[in-house]
């Protein structure tokens, strides 16, 4: 892999950290409210998946802890931010919060909360596309626990039946919010359970983002030139709990301290030192740089930005009110 391709990865797998660690902190003084679902310890996923895709264009829908995705998409973070702070800058105009980014202009086709639910919203952007004649292709990130709805085996079916462009990436963090993978899954190799729907699949190292990045080539490269599914399992940990409202009290702090010697950062940082591509005090300064650009513009940004017009609360409700219904946005052609 190029040096400048691990180093665009590193910084964007430690901006996206300290994003979310400013997430963690405004929570906690209810800047940020609702449900909250951070990603530490899972970076390398979607970031080795969308350097081997084509951020923009491809057309990524996940589910709730989506933050992360959408900044890979190229969604402003300040845009993210707003959206966290309910502001009307955000992403989804300050509707949606944490769970519901959306940029359709980006592609990222947006976070559900329902479990499950992207699967065959990720199959109808996949079978848009074919019908189109288009090059792109769909990514559908997903959790474990998520495999175990109806949802996930249908659409896989289709998926396989119908011949469509997409890509599922499995992200296995071991559990379902507090129950383990152990406890819910007879299959623990997720990879595994595509076969029955004759697709091909894979598993890779969650915590290395070069092999994410190797593993995820060869998953995006089978979909865009075959133009049928994948399936990409990514064996990853999350070192902060499911939600802000879950205490961890279902794992050992020996599990969680294990896995952090595991950290996906730590871990691409050492190996870049020892090939002498980057200095610690390089890695030391883009730190700083980070933190000054969410404390001093990304955060005021959110903060200061306006509230949600109520005028607005029931204009994408109701389809009398849906401005593409009636002849394009705002009324025009």
């Amino acid at each position: 892999m190029k040096t400048e391709l691990r180093l665009k990865m590193l910084r964007d797998m430690l901006f996206a950290r300290r994003f979310e660690e400013q997430c963690y902190q405004d929570y906690q003084v209810r800047k940020i409210g609702g449900f909250l679902h951070l990603y530490p310890g899972q970076e390398a996923c979607a970031h080795g998946v969308m350097a081997a895709a084509r951020p923009g264009q491809d057309y990524v829908i996940t589910g709730y802890r989506d933050h992360v995705h959408a900044l890979v998409c190229g969604v402003p973070a300040k845009e993210v931010m707003a959206e966290l702070y309910g502001k009307a800058t955000g992403s989804s105009g300050g509707f949606g919060g944490s769970m519901h980014i959306f940029d359709a202009a980006r592609h990222f086709m947006g976070g559900y909360a329902l479990v499950g639910g992207p699967f065959p919203l990720a199959a109808g952007l996949a079978m848009a596309l074919k019908m189109q004649g288009k090059e792109e292709i769909a990514i559908c990130f997903l959790g474990d626990a998520a495999n175990n709805q109806g949802t996930f085996h249908e659409t896989l079916n289709m998926a396989s039946v119908w011949k469509l462009p997409v890509l599922f990436v499995c992200e296995n963090n071991l559990y379902g919010i507090g129950t383990s993978i152990q406890r819910s899954t007879a299959e623990l190799d997720q990879w595994k359970r595509a076969a029955p729907y004759n697709i091909p699949a894979a598993w890779a190292n969650g915590q290395d983002i070069e092999a994410v990045h190797d593993a995820a080539t060869v998953a995006v490269n089978h979909v865009r030139e075959t133009r049928t599914p994948y399936f990409l399992e990514l064996k990853t940990y999350r070192f902060r709990g499911h939600s802000m409202s879950d205490g961890g009290a279902y794992r050992t702090r020996d599990e969680v301290d294990e896995w952090r010697k595991k950290d996906p950062i730590e871990l691409l940082l050492a190996r870049m030192i020892e090939a002498g591509e980057v200095t610690q005090e390089q890695y030391e300064a883009w730190d700083e740089e980070i933190m000054s650009e969410i404390e001093d513009e990304i955060v005021p940004f959110a903060e200061e930005s306006p509230e949600p017009d109520p005028a607005d609360l029931t204009r994408y409700v109701f389809v009398e009110n849906d401005p593409y219904v009636h002849g394009g946005p705002k009324g025009g052609a």
